[in-house]
């Protein structure tokens, strides 16, 4: 996604992150995708999986996801996706079936792009990314997370008010003689 991206940075969130909102440091430009001192997730001591939730406000295509893990082990070595699944927690991200996953490489160059199965990612109105795993670190560190895909349309809001005038009221109606036009109202 560009920087104009459809992608909400003030509704993503995080389950198990070891600093609260720490996780809307790693959306950010791909040329800024290997720079540190933006910030980083980093999941809490002892406990190395993640769950990022990431909403948009367009449907979207997801081609390709980039994860920059951390050194030392705490790259993440799974991921798992869920589409426009609200409220996933770690127990429903085990038991779920992800519509797809990767096993990944320690990607500390920001190289790597995992290729989405297309054809499942056409309609996203959000993602969940389930790291369960890392390559042997007590915590899991996430530099940079990209997507790259495409809006599809925009997000309507439902409409919540809607008037049915079952037995009209004359007395709210214009008559063609009360506008200035040639017939008038009967009674």
């Amino acid at each position: 996604m560009t920087e104009d991206s459809t992608l909400v940075l003030s509704k993503v969130s995080a389950l198990n992150e070891a600093v609260t909102g720490s996780v809307k440091s790693v959306f950010r430009a791909w040329e800024q995708r290997l720079n540190s001192s933006e910030g980083h997730l980093e999941s809490n001591e002892g406990d190395p999986e993640l769950i990022v939730f990431i909403p948009f406000t367009s449907d979207v295509k997801l081609k390709s996801i980039s994860v920059v893990g951390g050194a030392d082990g705490t790259s993440p070595s799974k991921m798992r996706a869920f589409i426009n699944r609200d409220g996933i927690d770690f127990s429903d991200a085990q038991s779920m079936q992800a519509i797809q996953e990767w096993d990944l490489a320690e990607n500390l160059q920001g190289i790597l792009e995992y290729q989405t199965r297309y054809s499942r990612f056409q309609s996203v109105g959000n993602l969940t990314l389930h790291f369960p795993d890392n390559f042997g670190g007590d915590t899991t560190q996430i530099q940079y997370i990209g997507l790259k895909g495409e809006a599809t349309q925009l997000k309507r809001n439902a409409v919540t008010t809607i008037v049915y005038e079952i037995m009209p009221n004359p007395s709210d109606h214009k008559t063609h003689a009360e506008g200035g036009g040639g017939l008038s109202h009967v009674d």
